[in-house]
């Protein structure tokens, strides 16, 4: 810029400061808007990957194989089974009582032997038998002879008849005829025994009975 000679010095001074002035600030104008274009720059192309990556089309993941599983197997069909039945026993009469009379302790002890024979699963043991036929023994020498053993448990604390063969050979011995096989073996061997007004079948009956006492066994 030209000024004319009859410019002051101080007004040149002051015109040459902002003229200075003036270049610095344009000088740092043209920098600061060099680093905005480049930033600018640096944003767009940033904006343009992302723009990219929205845009394209994602790619196809091909999913993983299902595993074939077997059909299912039905669980067989239970087979019907035929309802159980269950054995049922006659009810079995109880033995007579026994008053201790030789000529039916035979009868009595039959029948208490066929009682335990149907029924032995009510019994646990020798002693209950025992007990159990003791039971029947109500009057007679049959109760003395019932009473003596109960007398002899309450002084020792111990039953004297501990098994069922000791029973029955007491019993035989203090209730069975004494001589059933001698008065057999006579009745039959005699000369006084004969059907008499008997019916054949009644004679047949006491004939067989006689043999069985007798021991017989030639047929």
């Amino acid at each position: 810029m030209l000024l004319p000679a009859d410019t002051p010095p101080a007004v040149t001074d002051a015109l040459g400061y902002l003229q200075h002035h003036l270049q610095e600030l344009t000088e740092r104008q043209n920098a600061s808007e060099h680093t905005i274009n480049a930033t600018l720059a640096g944003l767009t192309a940033q904006l343009q990957q992302l723009t990219q990556l929205i845009t394209a089309p994602a790619p196809t993941v091909a999913p993983p194989p299902i595993p074939m599983s077997p059909p299912p197997v039905s669980p067989p069909s239970p087979v019907p089974t035929a309802p159980s039945k269950q054995r049922t026993r006659p009810k079995l009469p109880s033995p007579p009582d026994f008053s201790g009379e030789r000529s039916s302790s035979r009868a009595f002890f039959n029948s208490c032997m066929l009682y335990l024979h149907l029924a032995l699963e009510q019994f646990s043991c020798d002693e209950e038998k025992i007990l159990w036929t003791l039971a029947f023994f109500k009057d007679g020498r049959a109760a003395k002879w019932s009473k003596n053993f109960f007398r002899q448990e309450a002084d020792t604390g111990i039953f004297p008849i501990q098994s069922w063969a000791h029973f029955e050979q007491q019993f035989r011995s203090q209730f069975f005829p004494v001589n059933a096989e001698a008065d057999a073996v006579n009745a039959l061997e005699g000369s006084s025994y004969y059907q008499g007004h008997q019916t054949v079948d009644d004679y047949l009956d006491t004939f067989l009975t006689l043999v069985s006492d007798a021991g017989y066994t030639d047929p």
